[in-house]
């Protein structure tokens, strides 16, 4: 291959061609950990690093959306219970538009599929996505998550390389099993996602009898400030229904668009969809006595532990009016809560965070939240001017207009009063570079696959052979290696299915595991 830069000369020609660098220069030593405060976080600013990767991430499609890209959405509204289970909410939080029973807040909603593009069938193995934007008295609050509770990563670090192994191979601009497979058999805390993904659940049958989850970590707030852990769930009333891969191969040969037009024609015809918004709640502490981390999203809240409590029910009843003024251009953010809500030190939902809203004022454009479907339905006045494409300034009533700026004695805007003791917690701890302690990599998924009932692994088997039949013998035996840690049983299908002698592997995988465990106990293995 001819060199891209003839005339660049090499400074340090001891530097190997394929080691990992940044856009400026710098040999890149640990592509795995955000820096943060302690391993469990929260994540600091100056993760140059990072900080470079995902904001050339965010910037890779115009203007398709990088994920997400198909998608369908419809309006409708939110009704709150006034109560978590049998408990007065404001106990656990003061955001207000769950304080009422019977209260109403307008929302938007949009469901998508997360890795193939705009025109793409929707009936692809692929998580979906299930974003909700909630019009509050207070502003806006968006909760975005996916219809499966868990994740492949942890550490939003990975997030460009996940998303990339997934996308179309950058040469065929054909996806390709063997990437995929390459990047998941060197990421042991995917196995409990791909455990759902290639199983029945990985192809929801509509977007109507689907789950949501809000998949990461958050807080609730009270009054006092004091916060506990929550997490989302949505749960269909329509139930829920997922597609085997044969199943999904008939829809696809006669109709690519069958959730859209299945979600569209409900709502046209009044058969309007409806979902209960369920919690998790936890303390909000480290919960030693749990064989994993609470903030860790590749992982499920056992329910027996932290049941499922109702705090309200959504209703979709009225479909767009333009697609593209509406479901395109709607732009939803892990970072925008109201007074009440918080975030947790879960480090993909930090990175998340500043991913998605920088997403949207690079997609679309600095003044998105000008636009009808993304702009607050209550009081807005800041102290932002100019940016591409602004088309009206947020003044207040009787505002100085010469005055953008706070504080000031001339007209201009005030802070607000605060609405309670604000949450303070408490962040001690050396700056590292870190996995969490308590990985448990293998246990949860080994759970999931042992509760799939006998049609959903036989599926998952399937698909999974079928995927990696064409990879290299190495990922298919590092991959057959993550799914006899989850389950004896699971790793020993997989691998009659590939004609690999488990016996020889197991054996093999044993010794493995014996020395290991030897290595770390004389100190050789951190």
């Amino acid at each position: 291959m001819s060199d891209p830069n003839p005339d660049d000369s090499v400074i340090n020609p001891n530097t190997e061609e394929q080691t990992l660098t940044t856009r400026q220069g710098h040999p890149v030593t640990d592509n795995q950990n955000l820096r943060t405060v302690g391993s469990r976080g929260p994540t600091t600013l100056e993760n140059y690093h990072f900080l470079e990767k995902i904001t050339h991430f965010d910037r890779e499609r115009i203007p398709e959306r990088v994920v997400h890209a198909r998608g369908a959405g419809a309006h409708g509204f939110f009704e709150a219970y006034g109560k978590v289970g049998d408990e007065p909410i404001s106990r656990y939080t003061r955001a207000k538009l769950f304080q009422e029973a019977g209260k109403r807040t307008p929302v938007f909603v949009r469901f998508s599929t997360v890795i193939h593009g705009n025109h793409s069938p929707e009936t692809l193995r692929d998580p979906r996505g299930f974003a909700v934007k909630f019009y509050t008295e207070e502003g806006n609050w968006d909760l975005v998550g996916n219809n499966l509770k868990i994740f492949f990563i942890r550490d939003a670090m990975k997030f460009p390389d996940l998303v990339h192994a997934f996308k179309p191979d950058p040469v065929t601009n054909i996806q390709d099993p063997e990437r995929i497979f390459d990047f998941i058999s060197q990421t042991p805390e995917a196995t409990h996602m791909i455990t759902f993904l290639f199983s029945p659940w990985g192809i929801p049958a509509n977007y109507r009898e689907m789950q949501g989850s809000g998949v990461n970590t958050y807080k609730w707030v009270n009054a006092e400030g004091k916060a506990v852990l929550v997490k989302y769930h949505w749960e269909p009333r329509q139930g829920i229904r997922n597609l085997t891969a044969d199943e999904a191969a008939l829809i696809q040969g006669k109709n690519f668009s069958h959730a859209t037009q299945d979600l569209y024609e409900a709502i046209e015809k009044g058969d309007f969809p409806e979902w209960e918004l369920c919690v998790q709640i936890m303390s909000d502490d480290a919960h030693p006595e749990l064989d994993f981390d609470p903030l860790d999203p590749t992982k499920l809240w056992p329910q027996e532990q932290f049941p499922f409590l109702p705090v309200g029910r959504m209703v979709l009843d009225r479909n767009p009016i333009d697609y593209h003024a509406e479901v395109e251009q709607v732009a939803f953010g892990t970072g925008v809560l109201v007074d009440g809500l918080d975030f947790s030190d879960d480090k993909l939902l930090q990175g998340r965070t500043f991913s998605y809203s920088d997403t949207q004022r690079y997609r679309v454009g600095s003044n998105y939240l000008q636009l009808p479907v993304n702009a607050p339905k209550t009081h807005v006045a800041t102290n932002q001017r100019g940016g591409q494409m602004a088309y009206h300034v947020d003044l207040a009533e009787g505002q100085n207009p010469h005055v953008n700026y706070e504080p000031s004695t001339l007209g201009g805007l005030k802070e607000a009063a605060p609405s309670g003791k604000e949450h303070t917690p408490h962040i001690e701890g050396p700056l590292v570079r870190q996995k969490i302690e308590r990985t448990n990599d293998f246990a949860q998924a080994g759970e999931t696959y042992r509760r799939h009932n006998d049609a959903e692994r036989n599926d998952l088997i399937s698909n999974l052979v079928s995927a990696l039949k064409d990879c290299q013998p190495h990922i298919q035996q590092q991959m057959v290696k993550h799914f006899t840690l989850a389950d004896e049983d699971y790793g020993r299908q997989v691998a009659e299915g590939l004609e690999m002698d488990f016996l020889s592997f197991k054996e093999g995988l044993a010794k493995g595991v014996e020395q290991a465990h030897k290595e770390s106990i004389e100190g050789e293995v951190y």
